[in-house]
């Protein structure tokens, strides 16, 4: 029933738009303030967590700060590009509505990477928050560029999808 209401219904959309700019906002501006500040760095924060991932009482779990010490730690320069502009993009997808699913998405894959390096912060909440958001697909874009985008997308695979029957239709009666 809620999963209804929140796909389909128009006070759902409203709502959600204002949840996507408000979230979208503060992926945007954490980003921007990372990519205009002329230097972020990521490395600290990568080993800090790989600091506490052994030891009593780490707080991140051994799987992960292996990932960090032999994957993020020596592509440090990667993750400092992909982070403050992975931010920065999935806000402005979530504040125009454009490909709103896979931004949230993105968003959550970021808020995930930084519980799992041990930050609590907003990342718990930025998740619940974010779910509302996945949960609704297409409703949660509607006010905004996914009203055009998708069905844009939608008729161009509509139209493979079509051409492939077509195609195998001909085939058949060619056999005939």
């Amino acid at each position: 029933m809620f999963t209804t209401w929140i796909r389909e219904n128009k006070v759902a959309m409203w709502l959600l738009t204002v949840l996507r700019i408000y979230i979208g906002y503060d992926w945007m501006t954490h980003g921007w303030a990372k990519l205009t500040s002329g230097g972020f760095d990521a490395s600290g924060f990568i080993g800090y967590a790989i600091t506490n991932s052994t030891g009593e009482g780490a707080t991140v779990q051994g799987w992960w700060g292996s990932f960090l010490q032999s994957f993020a730690l020596p592509n440090v320069g990667l993750f400092n590009v992909l982070v403050p502009l992975g931010e920065f993009l999935v806000g402005v997808g979530l504040i125009l509505g454009c490909f709103t699913t896979f931004a949230v998405l993105m968003a959550m894959v970021m808020n995930f990477a930084f519980l799992f390096s041990g930050t609590v912060s907003t990342n718990a909440q930025l998740i619940l928050l974010q779910m509302f958001i996945l949960v609704a697909g297409f409703n949660a874009g509607k006010i905004g560029l996914d009203n055009w985008v998708v069905p844009y997308i939608r008729g161009l695979f509509g139209k493979f999808r079509n051409k492939d029957k077509v195609v195998h239709i001909k085939t058949q009666q060619n056999y005939q």
